[in-house]
């Protein structure tokens, strides 16, 4: 049982994998929805949070490596853009765990120009409210849906 506990604490950690896709199939698993959510939180939020303490040495590293591939700006990268120039960095926070992940909303917001303080905040309320949708939706849902079987 604490294995499937730690893979949730570890597919939330993982960038792009994140709280959307863990909490849902954590609870869908037959996992405690409290564990889960308290689980998921952690696991993304210490992950982002270890992106915004290292940030200038993630970003000359990440800078470099698609230098390397010959990557332009990505779809992603541009959409975040677009998020920060119409909302700023309340908006790219409490919508980048949906539209481009929080990993990316949270070096996005650095890059252009958010204190490591404001995006710690911000991610974090963003965080906790979508853990809490995406945990008290599922689990809503799945016991709506396995008393109807």
């Amino acid at each position: 049982m604490i294995t499937e506990y730690f893979l949730v604490f570890l597919g939330a950690a993982i960038p792009w994998f994140e709280i959307a896709v863990v909490i849902p199939l954590g609870i869908v698993w037959g996992l405690s929805p409290f564990w889960v959510m308290v689980l998921a939180f952690v696991g993304n939020m210490v992950t982002v949070l270890a992106l915004i303490i290292g940030f200038d040495r993630f970003k000359i590293w990440y800078t470099k490596r698609q230098e390397a591939k010959g990557k332009a700006v990505s779809k992603k990268s541009e959409r975040a853009k677009k998020i920060w120039n119409r909302y700023g960095l309340p908006g790219l926070a409490l919508l980048g765990p949906i539209l481009i992940g929080t990993h990316i909303a949270a070096f996005i917001g650095m890059t252009l120009g958010a204190t490591k303080k404001n995006t710690t905040v911000w991610l974090t309320i963003s965080i906790a409210a979508w853990t809490l949708a995406f945990g008290l939706l599922t689990a809503l849902g799945f016991d709506f849906f396995t008393d109807k079987i």
